[in-house]
């Protein structure tokens, strides 16, 4: 038999469950129809739906019509939860778009045909509440054929007026039909499938009046497409059954899927995965029938596929498009105190994997987690799902509207990383795309200058990253990232070399161009009384809105038009009070556009990109064997590589040689005797013969290439958490749990000797962060400089902040066992040392000044 996949969407109460309803209660599916506002309909299973009388999570259900099984995917209607809908698009052969008799096209709806359009998903529709509806359906066809598509073509009368009016929608079916006078069904099915015609036709689900013209365009004007003899399957979905074990819906595209099958994939976290398909099942409502197999077209959840995600493209099929409505929203969880943050976190990842749009954030140092939603209904719909699922009451803070950047023009990001035996280099081409392109990568670099592997892992590194903004520290989108050169060193690259480059290239193209901010924006139909409509236009004026010329229907206007999300959040009560409860505002997300008062949103953020060390622009270079580090702005003047896009940075010092602009394509990769020529350039050459032969000779000066080297620093400083050395070391350790104080002396005066021995410069840095009112003090003892943090600041902070200030001019060393702190100290360019090693060094130093002394 053949399979098709018909999905049900719709604006928020258009009838679209109902209809699901009458369909399978017409097909003899279900003997009894349930009702969305008693809470027994067939297909919304959850608590949730059936307490709020809406359909939250997408529900299927299966009916047979002749020789056709149909699998029916019954979608959310509300805004909240238009990402779930937008995922089950992706799978469907032909969409049933229920649009209100009452209402006729809204906002919504619009936004749903637009996204079955990028789909390519062929459309029906069914005009509903044609019972309460005082509209005639001739006026219906003219606002569907002039606000969604000329195609639209009423198919609920007789065929020889379908054809007659089918015949206008393409210049094929207009000459078939003035040659034979008539169109064949085949024709029709071709032009529908095609997405030239539209079929509609009129009911009202409730009453079961047109159902059966319903099922019977279905059954004879739907075909099957052509399905690959290759296995493939897009997920589509997931979610947990009772039992909580994990459920991974497919679309089965070509092949057959088999109990047992192993099926291998990339999950998100880019690991490859071979696992084996330990059931098969498909639902009808909340019930399932296990099955051995799924054939083409069939959609069914299968258990064992542990890390497979919504969009994911298993065999012969990609991924899925990234989508293109987003959350506009962005809330802080409150979670009880007895609920640790880390457990809670576990918990909203679940939640994530079924909901990927669910855009779950950890805040490592706020320790805190950040949830990106549609609106206050999925809100609602979250904390229930918390506490039904895990048993704890969440809330939320009052949220704020997510912001994105993106570029006005093209730039080129440089990015080098080079401790000692470190070596990458990594240049990228930024350009902006049209609104709503979202975040694309590729390559151009030859791979005679650059291994396809190393472009690989370049691309791997821009993609698993989420690049935020320089202006408010948003993500990036509408941005077009094109590898175009790199270097590697044929011994000394490592994989991690690449990460650290290519995210301080994104970070230095985008310090290099300029910045625009986006933010939401609601597209919105606001229906006021006639005598309303004045104080409606002006408030959509004040609130930075644009709309078309109001329409009079009867006693009402009807504005539509766009506006920010951040003006638009809470203007719905507004216009219930000053219509009396006679206004209708409905919104529907219509992407992001620059910002209306960037400057004032920049300012009320305060983000401070030189501030955030984690996404540093800066890049590593290597002198006197220790990395250094370079300010973003001066990168171009150090890079081993010459810039594809020259005219971007102004070289005051020296004029670049005709020779230095060629082609990338042409420079191999970095050798020794490449970085040896380097290093004679810099140093003087080396006589091997001769003792003193790595003395630098004076004289030499790098004259070859854009590559400079600073002077040798100036001093050395050691800064030492204080803190977490005393808590590492077994004795001061010991020590501490009698008196922190006297660990704080001891240590100090370890420090003291030490100094004394190396003659560098000691900082000694203690938090104070949890003291109220608690100013930053500096203290002098016997050559060390002891730092107690003010409130609201960590040693760790305090230690990045003036490591980065001194590694301008010196050679600094931290010592500190804290993982993420040697991580960001690393990238700064500093040495760091662990709390161990510093011990062992100390000691040393201690036997050498005892040997000295006895000397």
């Amino acid at each position: 038999m053949k399979q098709l996949t018909v999905g049900l969407m719709a604006h928020v109460d258009a009838g679209k469950t109902t209809l699901a309803e009458a369909l399978l209660f017409r097909t003899g599916e279900i003997r009894k129809r349930g009702r969305v506002d008693h809470g027994d309909s067939w297909l919304d299973t959850s608590e949730i739906e059936r307490s709020r009388g809406i359909t939250v999570f997408a529900h299927q259900a299966s009916v047979t019509l002749g020789d056709t099984v149909f699998t029916l995917l019954d979608t959310p209607g509300h805004v909240d939860f238009s990402a779930e809908t937008e995922r089950i698009m992706h799978v469907l052969d032909y969409a049933v778009l229920v649009i209100s008799g009452t209402d006729g096209v809204q906002s919504h709806t619009r936004t749903l045909w637009k996204l079955l359009e990028r789909c390519g998903v062929p459309v029906i529709l069914f005009v509903n509440k044609m019972d309460l509806s005082d509209r005639t359906e001739t006026a219906l066809i003219q606002e569907l054929q002039g606000r969604l598509s000329a195609g639209c073509v009423q198919f609920d009368t007789d065929y020889e007026t379908v054809c007659e009016n089918a015949a206008a929608c393409s210049e094929a079916l207009m000459t078939a039909y003035f040659a034979e006078d008539t169109l064949s069904q085949e024709m029709l099915r071709d032009a529908i499938a095609a997405r030239q015609i539209f079929p509609v036709c009129f009911g009202a689900a409730r009453e079961l009046v047109g159902v059966e013209s319903l099922l019977q365009i279905l059954a004879q004007y739907t075909k099957e497409p052509a399905r690959p003899e290759a296995f493939g399957a897009h997920v589509f979905k997931i979610s947990a059954d009772a039992k909580g074990n994990r459920l991974t819906y497919l679309k089965i595209r070509g092949g057959t899927l088999h109990n047992r099958d192993e099926l291998r994939y990339t999950g998100a976290d880019h690991t490859e995965y071979t696992e084996k398909v330990t059931g098969i099942r498909f639902y009808s409502g909340a019930k399932y029938l296990p099955a051995d197999e799924a054939e083409p077209g069939a959609v069914c959840a299968v258990t064992g596929l542990t890390a497979a995600f919504a969009g994911l493209g298993i065999g012969c099929c990609e991924n899925t498009a990234e989508a293109m409505l987003t959350p506009v929203m962005r809330y802080r969880v409150l979670l009880p105190e007895t609920v640790a943050p880390q457990d809670a976190m576990i918990h909203f990842q679940q939640l994530e994997a079924e909901d990927p749009q669910l855009h779950v954030e950890w805040d490592a140092r706020a320790r805190a987690i950040f949830v990106q939603l549609m609106g206050a209904v999925q809100l609602e719909v979250l904390t229930k799902q918390v506490a039904e699922r895990f048993g704890y009451a969440i809330t939320f803070d009052s949220g704020a509207v997510t912001y994105r950047e993106t570029i006005a023009e093209a730039v080129e990001g440089v990015g080098h990383y080079e401790p000692l035996r470190h070596y990458a280099e990594v240049h990228l081409l930024l350009e902006p795309l049209p609104a709503g392109s979202g975040l694309q990568c590729g390559t151009r670099c030859p791979e005679d200058a650059l291994d396809r592997n190393w472009q690989r892992l370049i691309l791997t590194h821009l993609l698993e990253k989420t690049h935020i903004g320089v202006l408010t520290g948003s993500p990036v989108t509408d941005l077009k990232i094109t590898l175009v050169s790199g270097k590697a060193h044929l011994k000394h690259t490592e994989g991690g070399d690449f990460r650290q480059a290519t995210y301080r290239a994104v970070r230095q193209g985008l310090r290099s161009a300029e910045s625009i901010l986006l933010e939401p924006y609601y597209e919105f139909t606001l229906e006021v009384p006639a005598e309303c409509v004045g104080r409606a236009m002006t408030d959509i004026q004040q609130r930075a809105g644009q709309f078309e010329p109001p329409e009079i229907l009867g006693e009402n206007a009807v504005l539509t038009g766009s506006a920010p999300v951040s003006e638009l959040n809470d203007y719905a009560a507004e216009v219930l009070s000053y219509t009396r409860g006679r206004g209708i505002l409905t919104l529907s997300v219509a992407g992001y556009r620059p910002c209306h008062d960037a400057e004032d949103v920049i300012a009320r953020i305060g983000y401070d990109a030189d501030s955030d060390l984690e996404n540093s622009a800066d890049s590593i270079f290597c002198s006197h064997g220790a990395g250094y580090s370079v300010n973003w702005q001066e990168v171009p003047m150090y890079m081993h590589l010459p810039a594809v896009l020259p005219h971007r940075y102004d070289f005051p010092e020296e004029e670049l040689l005709p020779e230095q602009t060629q082609r990338v394509s042409q420079l191999p990769a970095a050798g020794d005797e490449e970085l040896m020529a380097i290093y004679e350039r810099t140093y003087g050459k080396i006589n091997r013969d001769q003792p003193k032969a790595m003395r630098r000779n004076k004289t030499a000066e790098l004259m070859d290439g854009n590559v400079k080297v600073p002077a040798p620093p100036e001093k050395e400083y050691l800064l030492v958490d204080g803190y977490n050395i005393i808590f590492a070391w077994d004795s001061l350790k010991a020590l501490a749990k009698d008196s922190l104080e006297h660990a704080r002396d001891r240590l100090l005066g370890i420090l003291q000797n030490y100094q004394g021995y190396r003659k560098c410069e000691v900082i000694l840095v203690f938090d104070a962060y949890k003291i109220k009112g608690h100013g930053r003090e500096v203290e002098q003892h016997g050559g060390v400089s002891v730092v107690y943090t003010k409130e609201a600041e960590t040693a760790d902070s305090y230690i990045e902040r003036v490591s980065k200030q001194l590694l301008k001019e010196n050679r600094v060393r931290v010592a500190t066992s804290d993982g993420l702190e040697q991580l960001i100290i690393l990238g700064n360019g500093a040495m760091r040392i662990s709390a161990r090693e510093f011990e062992s060094e100390i000691r040393a130093a201690e036997q050498e000044i005892r040997t000295l002394i006895g000397g």
